[in-house]
């Protein structure tokens, strides 16, 4: 079988090509990375494997694989919060020989200072340019903040959490044997329909697996309508699919991305700054 040469993220490449295609597209990030780890069936055991930097390998691996599809154009990098191939993507079938030189192509156009990589090592940790947003939260230092907080600290932001996002009677219950239920509240959709909220508050780097899900709705049975278990970590795709299974007590989960995202909405421990930029118009006259 063809081999593709390089780092080990360029496994990816085909499969997030493929997966695109079949969702017509475009796809929502995790949407998209859900699909392509279980099209490589990738184990709970390595989802559950951290980076350096304590992220998800895997998933990391699978946004680098995503960063290089759209330096080569195949991917349209300019779309916030979804992955859209280009007109070139919709036509082109990558080859593994193919993705090898991709790779090869795109590293060779960027500055040298930030071609770095450990020799020998398999996930050459490569420098690209950033393209963080200017009006964007930096995400790794408010997750390392919130992994910082000690679990009662964490049960408390959740709950302030909840609360500034409409759930009423949160409380904190931080029991020991308790199943893993550390709080719960009430969400009123309407004045006619409101749900029983159990929560679960996972403050760690790794991802959440499938039997954890399943230990928390087993703790919640009989006790709530709705269950949500946050992290600042992940989650296995087998775990997402465990929340979602027919037939069994629905189960919300807000992963560190998603919680990233809510603390920015809200405005909750994270402060606005404004850029300025030179107004060249405004020196018209005075020239």
């Amino acid at each position: 079988m063809e081999k593709t040469k390089g780092p080990q993220f360029l496994r990816f490449c085909i499969p997030i090509m493929e997966t695109l295609k079949e969702l017509g597209g475009s796809g929502q990030p995790k949407e998209v990375t859900n699909a392509v780890l279980e099209r490589l069936q990738i184990s709970e055991q390595e989802q559950a494997q951290m980076n350096k930097n304590g992220g998800s390998r895997v998933r990391n691996q699978v946004a680098w694989a995503r960063f290089y599809l759209a330096k080569a154009d195949l991917l349209d990098a300019s779309r916030r919060g979804v992955w859209a191939l280009t007109e070139k993507g919709l036509a082109v079938h990558l080859s593994r020989s193919a993705v090898s030189q991709l790779f090869r192509d795109v590293q060779a156009g960027f500055p040298a200072k930030d071609q770095k990589s450990k020799p020998g090592d398999d996930e050459a940790e490569i420098i690209p340019p950033t393209e963080q947003s200017g009006d964007s939260v930096d995400a790794r230092a408010l997750l390392d903040v919130l992994r910082s907080l000690p679990p009662g600290g964490f049960e408390r932001v959740s709950q302030r959490l909840l609360r500034e996002s409409g759930f009423e009677r949160v409380i904190v219950t931080g029991k020991s044997g308790d199943g893993g239920i550390d709080g719960h509240g009430i969400l009123q959709v309407n004045p006619f329909v409101s749900f029983t909220v159990l929560f679960q508050c996972k403050r760690y780097a790794g991802a959440v697996s499938s039997s954890q899900v399943r230990d928390f709705r087993g703790a919640m049975m009989g006790r709530a309508d709705k269950g949500i278990i946050i992290t600042t970590g992940t989650f296995t795709t087998e775990a997402t699919k465990e929340a979602r299974r027919d037939g069994a007590p629905p189960i919300e989960l807000v992963d560190g991305e998603t919680l990233v995202q809510m603390f920015e909405r809200l405005e909750l421990g994270v402060k606005p700054k404004t850029v300025y930029e030179v107004d060249e118009a405004f020196f018209d006259e005075y020239r």
